[in-house]
């Protein structure tokens, strides 16, 4: 049975809600029950952002997220910000621009270079929430990879296809090349 409860953390400008949004349709393509929520700071980019994504094979009881499996943090004010809102035994899942790493022994971390793959790897900065999704697949699969593909391209603006499957791709290869550090192991 599943039951996931996921945060989506960073700063304004850099797609999470979107990310949100693709993350809940791909599990509905999946045939699963889910809550998405979203808030964001008072400016539109560089405010604080989350978006959260609950999963399950049941009823959703209550709709946000208070304690989370999985947190996604892209930058070090949302990791501080919202470290203290996921469960023992959780996943974090971290840009490697975050130095400064929750001191917390029973997670798994993992540090990823999502916001230099998208500058250096595809040339386009906005893509980062695309990659992002890809390693949570990756990690996790909490989703279905042919419901993820098709909520990305539902959702992403037309003539940008390309451009995203190919983030989504890079995503996966963070960490099919253990491109990142594991910090942590849970107990």
């Amino acid at each position: 049975m599943i039951h996931q409860e996921l945060r989506l953390s960073g700063s304004g400008g850099q797609g999470l809600i979107l990310a949100g949004i693709i993350l809940a349709e791909a599990a509905l393509h999946d045939g699963k029950n889910v809550v998405q929520s979203q808030s964001y700071g008072p400016e539109a980019r560089g405010g604080a952002s989350k978006a959260e994504v609950i999963i399950s094979d049941n009823v959703i009881n209550y709709p946000k997220v208070d304690k989370c499996d999985i947190l996604l943090s892209l930058t070090q004010k949302a990791c501080n910000k919202y470290i203290d809102s996921l469960k023992s035994g959780g996943l974090l899942i971290l840009d490697d621009t975050i130095t400064e790493k929750p001191d917390r022994d029973d997670i798994k971390i993992f540090s990823i270079p999502i916001l230099d793959t998208a500058i250096n790897e595809l040339k386009k900065p906005m893509v980062a929430n695309i990659i992002a999704l890809g390693s949570i697949y990756k990690l996790t699969k909490i989703v279905g990879k042919d419901a993820l593909e098709k909520a990305v391209l539902n959702r992403v603006p037309q003539g940008t296809e390309d451009l995203n499957k190919k983030a989504l791709q890079e995503g996966f290869k963070l960490i099919e090349n253990h491109k990142g550090k594991l910090y942590g192991e849970v107990c």
